[in-house]
């Protein structure tokens, strides 16, 4: 962990009683500058989803290199897009009520994108611009994991059913010919990168283990990634190709199929960014709790808990005790 001023922090919060939540500016700045360089000039779309802050949003979107944001839910997005007008809502969604809400307001339908994967999702987006009267624009979501031997190895996240060329060129297809649908987007996540440290503590093997298969899915998702938006775009053009993660910055960037990148956990810099060789973030996100039981000089119980990191659950997304 880079060092923190412990000192700094107490004294600015000496009169707050726990439970409490401190973000150093400083380190916050200091990393969003970090992110910036390591975006190769590439703009950085925020994930507000690893935010969760309207007033800091705004502080980083004040920044240079970063522009629009990459929100949690479509109803985030709709309260988001009162103020901000590039909002990418970057999961699908089943809410009609808040897709109904997105059509019925021209402003807000044009400033929020929404996420597909699959026919289905195309339907529900189309019946809600039916009803509103004005189209709505859609990204598609395209499965980033690494893939081998016919399924049996499969590295990164279950997230998307479009995973080829031409998987993405037929749901392309399908998005151009529902009247009130445009296609303006592809995003595509390589979690198994940029959310798995390469230099985490424990076995060596393990870690060479995670280093090979993310240097593989590297190269297997930059060749991936240039076809299906060449794919894509022989359906519809595109206004953005997104891709990447805090962990990922310099490789997504590298690519010349992607236009922007997405990030937000590294502006913050939970501790699961400890275990990354190519970068060190600053800490600057803390909860502060009450320290109410010492039963020995190594063990403390704490009242409260903290905010794990984005990501499927496990020990490195814990809050670090310090």
């Amino acid at each position: 962990m880079n060092t923190v001023d412990f000192t700094a922090l107490d004294r600015a919060t000496r009169e707050i009683r726990p439970p409490f939540a401190v973000l150093d500016l400083r380190a916050l700045h200091h990393n969003a500058e970090s992110m910036r360089r390591r975006a190769g000039g590439k703009p950085i779309r925020v994930a507000g989803k690893s935010v969760r802050c309207r007033s800091v949003l705004r502080s980083v979107l004040a920044l240079p290199g970063f522009a629009g944001i990459l929100a949690f839910t479509l109803p985030e997005a709709l309260w988001l897009a009162e103020e901000f007008d590039d909002v990418l809502v970057g999961y699908p969604t089943a809410d009609d009520d808040a897709l109904r809400r997105l059509a019925a307001d021209p402003a807000l339908a044009a400033r929020v994108t929404v996420m597909a994967d699959c026919p289905a999702h195309l339907d529900r987006i189309a019946a809600a611009a039916a009803a509103g009267g004005r189209p709505l624009r859609v990204c598609l979501d395209l499965d980033a994991s690494l893939t081998s031997l016919g399924g049996r190895l499969h590295f990164g996240t279950h997230r998307s059913p479009l995973h080829t060329p031409a998987q993405a060129r037929d749901l392309a297809r399908a998005v151009v010919a529902r009247s009130g649908l445009r296609l303006v987007g592809v995003m595509a996540y390589e979690a198994q990168i940029a959310g798995v440290g390469d230099n985490a503590p424990g076995a060596p093997l393990r870690r060479a283990a995670i280093r090979a298969l993310q240097g593989v899915s590297r190269r297997e998702l930059r060749l991936r990634r240039a076809a299906v938006v060449a794919a894509v775009r022989e359906v519809a053009p595109l206004e953005f190709v997104n891709g990447g993660g805090t962990g990922s910055l310099e490789s997504t960037a590298a690519e010349a199929a992607v236009t922007e990148l997405g990030a937000g956990s590294g502006l913050y810099a939970p501790t699961l960014f400890d275990t990354y060789r190519g970068f060190r973030p600053r800490p600057a996100a803390f909860f502060v709790q009450s320290v109410v039981r010492r039963p020995s000089a190594a063990r403390a119980t704490v009242l409260g808990g903290g905010w794990p990191a984005s990501g499927a659950a496990g020990r490195d997304r814990l809050p670090t005790p310090v």
